[in-house]
Order: C-alpha cells, then structure tokens, then sequence
C-alpha cells in the first residue's frame, strides 16, 4: 500500500504541475508557445527513440513512421493553440475538458488496477487490468462530469466522457505496446511517476485528435 500511494502521489502531482503549467499558459501567449514547442519537440524526440530502436533496419519505413507522427502532433498543437487563442471561450473550455478526461482516465485507472488487480486486459501491455479499464472510465465520469455538467447535455457529456476516455486509454495501450517492441520500461525520465512526456501524453494526444474530430459534429 506504500509503494502504490508513493506511486499515485508523485502522478497526481506530475498531474497537477502539468495542469497548471497549462492554465498559466492560457495567460501567457509567450509561454504557451514555449510550452507548445517543448512538447512538440520532446515527445517527437521520444517517439522516433522508440521507433529507431524498432525499425534500426529499416530506414524507408522509420522515415515514413516519423512524417505520420510528426504530422499528427503537429495537429494536435495547432488545435491547442488555437483552441486558447479562439474569441470563442467555449473551445479552451473544451480543450481542458478533454485534458481533464485523459488526466482522470490515468489516475482513475492506475488506482483501481493496483487496489482491484484481476484479469489482464491485453497481452501486449500486462499492466492493464479489466479493473483499471473500469476504473478509467468510473473516475473519469464522476470527475469531469461534475467539473463540465453546465456546459454540455447531460446525455452527450456522458457519451462524449466515454468515448474520449477510452481514446485515452487506448493511446495509453498503443504507447505500452510501442515500448514493449522498443524494450524499454518507460520513454523518458523527465516526468516523475510517469518516465518521458509521452508516457504522460499518449492518451492526451489521442483524446485530443478524438476530441477535436467530435466537435465538428457539436
């Protein structure tokens, strides 16, 4: 029980630095460039890390690999700077509200999946459980639906609380197994509780690129 409240202590407060790096950033054009190119280039730099240690044979394919990644965070960053920079405040409200889906996702199922343990959701990343998929998606709910239940339907919050949880968890999933194949534990050492920016991101950038695709449609 130790060991998993140091765990889960140094993840909620990694969490709680990235957030409010994030909403002093709204504030600050100037930092939120600086915080939007860092990231870029960090996480950019770890994928092609995992990546080259996966296809160190295959030049053509790594190469091609790293235009579509570069390609998806580069999305990814226009939406986050123009969702803060909008006149609209609606779409930085819903650039936290997916943040917040993903950072809860995270927490949510770290802690059920260490108290509950159970049965292995996949092969490919063993530290996912049936319990901390459950757990992901009940914290996410119970928390972001009180924190955004003024600004969507009921009905469509929920839904879109689940959809974008489970895009977090599957980024989460999809970054496990690139490690397993690159053999390393984590991508980086930059994040206590968490390894690299990726290990911190990948369900972040999945939620987004989801989240950003919905609000077409809302």
């Amino acid at each position: 029980m130790g060991v998993l409240l140091t765990e889960l202590n140094r993840r909620i407060f990694t969490s709680i630095v990235l957030l409010t790096i994030s909403v002093l950033a709204v504030y600050s054009k100037f930092l939120l460039f600086f915080v939007l190119i860092f990231c870029f280039y960090q996480v950019f730099f770890e994928f092609f890390c995992l990546f080259k240690n996966i296809l160190k044979n295959n030049k053509s394919k790594l190469f091609i690999i790293l235009i579509f990644i570069l390609l998806l965070l580069g999305y990814s960053l226009l939406f986050i700077w123009t969702s803060l920079n909008s006149d609209n405040s609606f779409n930085s409200i819903y650039l936290f509200f997916l943040i917040m889906i993903s950072i809860s996702t995270d927490i949510g199922g770290y802690i059920f999946g260490k108290l509950f343990k159970g049965k292995k959701l996949i092969t490919i990343s063993p530290n996912k459980t049936y319990s901390g998929m459950i757990g992901s998606f009940i914290t996410s709910i119970l928390v972001v639906y009180l924190i955004f239940m003024d600004y969507f339907d009921n009905v469509i919050l929920l839904i879109l609380i689940i959809l974008i949880s489970a895009a977090s968890q599957i980024g989460d999933i999809f970054i496990s197994y690139i490690k397993r194949l690159s053999n390393v534990k984590d991508t980086g050492i930059l994040l206590p509780g968490h390894g690299g920016l990726l290990d911190r991101f990948d369900g972040i950038i999945f939620a987004i690129i989801l989240g950003s695709i919905i609000k077409i449609f809302i």
